[in-house]
């Protein structure tokens, strides 16, 4: 089996540009290909996170990827997929996300000996000189054709900036400058963005007559057509401090029995054959299935480790009857200190975990606090409120000791 025969296979492809072009140059290791990430916040989602497991399949046979950070199209904000317009962020707020962005990148993306290229849109984006880039490239985009778009359409009655209509054409110039610098000849992305990058290879062949390629990738949908990555509390985030490994374990384990099957092709490295052997597995079969998923996924995220310490955790606290059944306290505003943050000894100790700050300090010290799976090694660790709303805050003391903190 091909790559992309196997991509295909895995519910990965949508829409592909060219049936014999695309493939050849996947499966021959002959695609210099980039996908954007605008770093809208200070950490990647697990949206990006099916994206970034795409590039390392293709890298693994020899295709170069490109990790273009949109520190430019950021400052337009992209109306796919959006019911209003995005929050203006700072330049300095931009940059700074995506720093990070680079950071999480690199554990799933080589970026060693040319074997990935890390690149950044506000190099050509922000020194634009506006009459002359509408002189040179705007007579290329046709309007009517730019209103045919989904992202754009969807807008319309609701209300689309011009900043975000000139998102379309700031993509595509992203594609034509990639190709004149590195000979990028294949671009990917969701397939919410497919008329984005249909411009891009428009705008390529009209300026320098030559031809590139678009492969998009299938939306992360559950069964009911519903969008993956979001919990009561948010984004579902690639960041520990922000989605802590249990959470991240828990969200994968809790997925309806459709879509497990489904989420393994799509969302992990096991064989095809190896998936195929848990397609009739039913009752606890299929609940090892998804402990299966949400550990290959938190530890493609993280780390073996950290996915078999959440998986141990989830398993102890299904053994003391739930989230729903465990103990539940529930702390008041003013357990919080003025900056709206409880320190772990406090919380212990409220929590009637811990008799006393000293012997939370001992425990602590002696790495046997958890909170939501993640262990806390430092005695000055301290969790804002919203930590505790939502679903809440899970503390777990020793191997079978757990409290759900909430917040009235």
């Amino acid at each position: 089996m091909t790559l992309f025969e196997e991509l295909t296979a895995r519910g990965l492809v949508a829409q592909i540009s060219d049936p014999k072009e695309v493939p050849d140059l996947v499966n021959n290791g002959k695609a210099t290909f980039y996908i954007g990430f605008d770093p809208t916040a200070d950490s990647l989602t697990a949206g990006h996170f099916m994206v970034l497991c795409l590039m390392k399949r293709l890298q693994s046979v020899g295709n170069t990827p490109i990790a273009l950070i949109g520190g430019g199209t950021t400052m337009v904000g992209d109306p796919s997929g959006r019911q209003d317009m995005r929050s203006m962020l700072t330049v300095e707020a931009i940059d700074r996300n995506g720093e990070r962005f680079k950071q999480q990148m690199s554990k799933f993306i080589d970026f060693s000996d040319g074997k990935a290229i890390m690149a950044n849109n506000a190099d050509w984006l922000r020194n634009l000189n506006y009459l002359d880039f509408l002189r040179e490239y705007g007579q290329h985009f046709s309007v009517n054709r730019m209103l045919t778009a989904e992202s754009v359409k969807s807008r319309l009655e609701k209300g689309l900036t011009f900043l975000e209509f000139n998102y379309m054409i700031m993509q595509a110039y992203d594609f034509y400058e990639l190709f004149l610098r590195y000979g990028c000849n294949m671009q990917m992305g969701g397939d919410d963005q497919w008329s984005n990058i249909l411009a891009g290879t428009e705008l390529i062949r009209r300026k320098l007559a030559k031809d590139a390629h678009v492969l998009t990738m299938t939306l992360l949908l559950n069964s009911e057509g519903e969008k993956m990555g979001k919990t009561a509390r948010g984004a579902l985030w690639l960041d520990p401090n922000k989605t802590s490994p249990f959470e991240l374990y828990q969200y994968w384990r809790n997925v309806s029995d459709a879509d497990v099957i489904k989420f393994l092709k799509m969302l992990t490295f096991l064989t095809l054959d190896e998936i195929k052997e848990m397609e009739p597995w039913q009752g606890e079969q299929l609940n090892r299935a998804k402990e299966i998923l949400a550990y290959e996924i938190t530890a493609l995220v993280h780390d073996k480790e950290t996915a078999a310490q959440a998986m141990e955790t989830a398993r102890e606290l299904f053994k003391t009857g739930g989230a729903a059944d465990m103990p539940t306290v529930k702390l008041e505003q003013a357990d919080f200190d003025a900056s709206g943050r409880i320190d772990i000894l406090t919380l212990l100790q409220k929590s009637g975990l811990c008799p006393s700050k000293a012997d939370a300090r001992r425990t602590v010290e002696q790495g046997g606090v958890e909170a939501n799976g993640a262990k806390v090694s430092a005695i000055d660790a301290t969790f804002a409120m919203d930590d505790c709303t939502g679903e809440g805050l899970i503390i777990r003391r020793g191997k079978k000791s757990f409290r759900k903190v909430t917040i009235i």
